[in-house]
């Protein structure tokens, strides 16, 4: 599908979309207890990949309402029937391919093409350091992986710059082993607020895990207790919202965004930086902002690698030059979204330098103009280039834009909702 959008002025209120983060980590905690009700999860392509999963395990999960009722497997995955396909999801492949290394047998884990391309070696080590079976049936580090266990647990040694879900994905798997499972980080860990996330939710479910002065540690033989659990507002979403607020907005609010161990809340820090107008009431978690003047920054993305496209759609409209920094490991997403929205900008006037780990948007020097942009099959992009075609003179055509359903099924009603001029061709 085809998305065109025109310059528009948004105003009004809506509501955050539920935390994909969170969602996919309340599955998964309900998945190792006997059952649970996760409320205001996101339903989406990337989270229905981790249900697909838990259901391949022997849990069961509904959806009921805004609800998910989810029955485990209570600590002890089956072996599935089948090769378990996590499409698109990142996350999914890895929280599943070490949830595997617990069962007593062997899982076949895959995804899509792009899903194939990203690396799974230092996950697929760490299995075997901690007594498990892990390998790559093309014996280059990617999908389809072979999994099998039952994981003794113990210590394991990870690089920290590739992905902070590896370090996730053994948080989580580790209490239900013997021994527990000790991480020692051998590089700095990139997008360590997303390690946060799954310590906040471990501590609610009554699972006891730590950072430790090399890494992060987690008892073994423990239960998930869950219950219910609530999904809070997904910061990395609603950063498109306020982006669009800050270029285009008479005055938009956006509810549902209390404070949370998420790293992408910091876009509330850099659009206020920029000169947006931005009004933050924390204790009601409401979020107004409306378009002003605004101006370059420099900024690092190593905690925050998903705003990437944001900051650099808020850099091509604001004056002066927006410099991005350690944004190497954003090569290694859905997409290089590096690349992707350095020539995506440029073919709408933006002048940009591309570097290694640093995107510099020179938005003094741009001046966008719409035109057809390829969305790469990347949800966040998409989303990116929806905002700079609010921003941009005439209209801009984002293709594949249906793949917003990855993380915020209902962004593009959502523009429309607060005014903006948007029509999907096929």
């Amino acid at each position: 599908m085809d998305t065109e959008i025109r310059p528009s002025t948004l105003e009004g209120q809506t509501r955050a979309p539920p935390s994909k983060s969170y969602t996919h980590r309340a599955i998964l905690a309900a998945g190792y207890g006997d059952g649970a009700t996760v409320r205001n999860p996101l339903v989406s392509a990337d989270t229905r990949a981790t249900m697909r999963a838990v259901r391949a395990f022997g849990g069961t999960v509904e959806h009921s309402g805004t609800a998910l009722l989810v029955e485990g497997f209570d600590g002890r995955p089956a072996v599935p029937a089948d090769v378990i396909d996590c499409a698109n999801s990142g996350t999914t492949m890895r929280l599943t391919a070490a949830t595997a290394a617990l069962a007593d047998g062997l899982t076949v884990v895959t995804g899509d093409s792009s899903l194939r391309s990203r690396p799974q070696r230092p996950l697929v080590q760490a299995i075997e350091q901690l007594g498990g079976r892990a390998e790559s049936t093309r014996g280059d580090g990617q999908a389809p992986l072979v999994v099998g266990g039952p994981m003794l647990g113990g210590s394991a040694a990870i690089p920290g710059d590739v992905s902070s879900q590896f370090v996730t994905a053994l948080l989580m798997a580790g209490p239900l082993t013997d021994a527990g499972v000790d991480i020692t980080l051998q590089t700095d860990l990139k997008s360590a607020p997303y390690v946060d996330i799954t310590l906040e939710l471990l501590d609610d479910v009554s699972i006891s895990a730590r950072q430790t002065g090399r890494g992060y540690s987690v008892d073994g033989r423990q239960s998930y207790r869950v219950g219910e659990y609530t999904v809070p507002g997904d910061f990395s979403s609603v950063s498109y919202l306020l982006a669009a607020g800050a270029v285009a907005g008479e005055s938009v609010t956006v509810t549902g965004v209390h404070p949370s161990a998420q790293g992408d809340q910091a876009i509330v820090d850099v659009l206020t930086e920029m000169g947006g107008l931005v009004d933050w009431d924390r204790d009601a978690g409401r979020l107004a902002v409306s378009r002003g003047d605004l101006h370059g920054v420099e900024v690092s993305v190593a905690d925050t690698p998903d705003l990437l496209p944001t900051l650099a759609v808020l850099g091509a409209v604001a004056d002066g030059t927006t410099t991005i920094t350690d944004c190497g490991h954003v090569r290694y997403k859905e997409t290089d979204r590096v690349q992707a929205m350095a020539e995506a900008l440029d073919e709408m006037g933006a002048r940009v330098t591309e570097r290694d780990a640093t995107l510099l948007v020179h938005g003094g020097e741009s001046e966008l103009t719409g035109t057809t942009v390829d969305g790469r099959g990347d949800h966040r992009v998409v989303m990116a280039l929806a905002v700079a075609g609010l921003a941009a003179t005439g209209t801009t055509t984002v293709t594949g834009a249906e793949h917003v359903d990855v993380s915020f099924p209902d962004f593009f009603d959502t523009l429309e909702s607060l005014g903006a001029d948007v029509t999907h061709r096929g």
